[in-house]
């Protein structure tokens, strides 16, 4: 239990810091470059993401669940074989990809883009496409082996090669012209990317036991059934991430229609969307780096004990995996209800979507849920059964697109409760196939125990905002009432045995305290 545990929390105290350090970028090309950089950089961004959502092709999660398989049982050949393939996969992908975006960027830009500028940045990132082609299969090979310490630094090594370079990189090509800026700071992008791939290929010389460059080809050649397995994991996985591209694109489609019908204004429409979506959608989505933690412990895991057929563990880990998604995903919650509205003002400069991050705040308690309880499905080989659950709730998320937001009393409204809508349902069609393929219990006095605990938390936090720290500055009143109420929060958790002492002896930096307590 102890890999999984420490392996999850260095992944969250790696993604809370990633986090910040994104945020850094963002400001850092924003100051620099301006707004017409930034839009210059942000329409070469999907063509990025794409590129690099086809080339791992859902690998990493598939490398991470056979590899935790083939460790289960010692099988080192296989581990080697896992790795041959899977090289051999995205080494041929990016063989295509990577001279395809340099021969194609002149046309896109002219035509999709509709701005020649777009050229440069084009150019710029096409180099990071092999570089992440061979970084994920060792992110996945790493997290197999249930050592997230490699692929915890990788981030953060990446992250601050970017910051560190942007700046000089954006300034140096500013003179040049705004398109040259903008690509200096996707280059920065890809030194970034190249740093973290040679980090992990030093990490893998350290800690290898495997020879990868003896019988490569012979490795290839005899590598059908793993191939086969593999792209079992990896295309179902795939498709449940294109599903949900496919369903983003068509989400402002079916809202601007739906708005049309119901009387709103063009520009209206366009304002109330981007205010839904804009500001409302990544303030709730802010926490999922701790269920992304979660998830990418929680793959190998599952994947390790299913093989050694130990079925008390498999629901030992989901039940662990859905208790800290639920303390999280409560705390996360209670904050966004009760402080929306400051919340929105510091970090936006307007409080207009406020009625959006309330509306939403209770029904994304399920969101927290959702990507831990796929992680499981991967790892009990179900990422079939995952893809079709994201796919009824794409048809039915854009279905109440239609039928609610075309209502004239709630216009963008319904698009809000149809996105929640939309989370709800696929987090309980997740929960249905678990339960369904691996006997798993519910333990009611839990979610009772953790609902009091938010009740309390928030009006504590409540009562601190309006009253305690009312005479503050709108930032320190807002940060003051928020530690208040982590700290009530994380008390009653304790009190209630929902966090315990041995878990929390796996964060880092808080461990070791726990630890010198408990010698003395």
């Amino acid at each position: 239990m102890s890999k999984f545990l420490q392996g999850t929390m260095i992944l969250i105290v790696a993604g809370f810091i990633t986090r910040i350090l994104g945020f850094v970028n963002r400001i850092v090309v924003a100051r620099v470059i301006g707004g017409e950089g930034v839009g210059l950089y942000m329409m070469a961004m999907p063509t990025l993401v794409l590129a690099i959502t086809i080339t791992q092709m859902g690998l990493p999660v598939a490398i991470s669940k056979l590899v935790a398989e083939a460790e289960a049982v010692g099988d080192r050949k296989k581990v080697k074989k896992i790795l041959v393939v899977s090289l051999a996969i995205t080494g041929t992908l990016s063989l295509v990809f990577f001279p395809a975006m340099i021969l194609l960027a002149p046309l896109l830009a002219r035509t999709l883009f509709t701005d020649p500028r777009t050229y440069y940045p084009l150019i710029a990132i096409a180099p990071v496409v092999p570089i992440v082609a061979i970084s994920s299969v060792l992110r996945g090979y790493f997290q197999g082996k249930q050592q997230m310490k490699p692929y915890a630094f990788s981030q953060l090594l990446e992250q601050i090669v970017r910051i560190s370079l942007i700046a000089m990189c954006t300034k140096a090509l500013l003179p040049y012209g705004i398109e040259y800026a903008a690509a200096g700071a996707m280059f920065s992008s890809v030194i970034g990317e190249l740093m973290s791939l040679i980090y992990l290929l030093c990490m893998f010389q350290l800690k290898k036991s495997i020879k990868l460059r003896t019988k490569f080809f012979h490795y290839v050649k005899a590598g059908r059934e793993t191939f086969t397995s593999l792209m079992r994991i990896a295309l179902p996985t795939t498709g449940s991430r294109l599903i949900g591209s496919l369903s983003w694109f068509l989400e402002p489609i079916a809202v601007a229609n739906s708005l049309a019908i119901a009387g709103v204004a063009t520009s209206l429409a366009t304002k109330q969307y981007g205010q839904l979506t804009g500001y409302a959608l990544p303030l709730l989505m802010l926490p999922s780096f701790i269920t992304y933690s979660l998830s990418t412990s929680l793959v190998p895991a599952i994947s390790e004990a299913m093989a050694q057929k130990q079925t008390l563990l498999v629901e030992h880990r989901i039940q662990q995996a859905m208790r800290l998604s639920l303390v999280t995903g409560g705390l996360s919650v209670v904050v966004l209800y009760v402080f929306a509205e400051p919340l929105m003002q510091w970090m936006y400069g307007t409080s207009e979507a406020t009625i959006f991050v309330k509306v939403m705040a209770p029904f994304f308690l399920f969101y927290y849920f959702q990507g831990p309880l796929q992680a499981v499905l991967q790892g009990l080989d179900l990422a079939n059964a995952a893809m079709i659950n994201s796919l009824i709730g794409a048809v039915v998320k854009l279905a109440c697109i239609f039928a609610l937001a075309t209502q004239p009393s709630l216009g963008i409204m319904g698009a809000a409760l149809a996105i929640a809508i939309n989370t709800v349902l696929v987090t309980l069609l997740h929960f249905a196939t678990v339960v369904k393929a691996v006997s798993c219990s519910i333990y009611a006095m839990e979610y009772m125990k953790a609902f009091l605990s938010m009740v309390a938390a928030g009006i504590v936090g409540y009562v601190s905002f309006h009253y305690s720290f009312a005479y503050l500055p709108l930032s320190l009143q807002t940060l003051a009432s928020i530690i208040v109420t982590i700290i009530i929060y994380s008390l009653l958790l304790i009190i209630f045995q929902l966090i315990r002492r041995e878990e929390l002896a796996y964060i880092p930096g808080i461990g070791a305290f726990i630890t010198k307590k408990k010698r003395k």
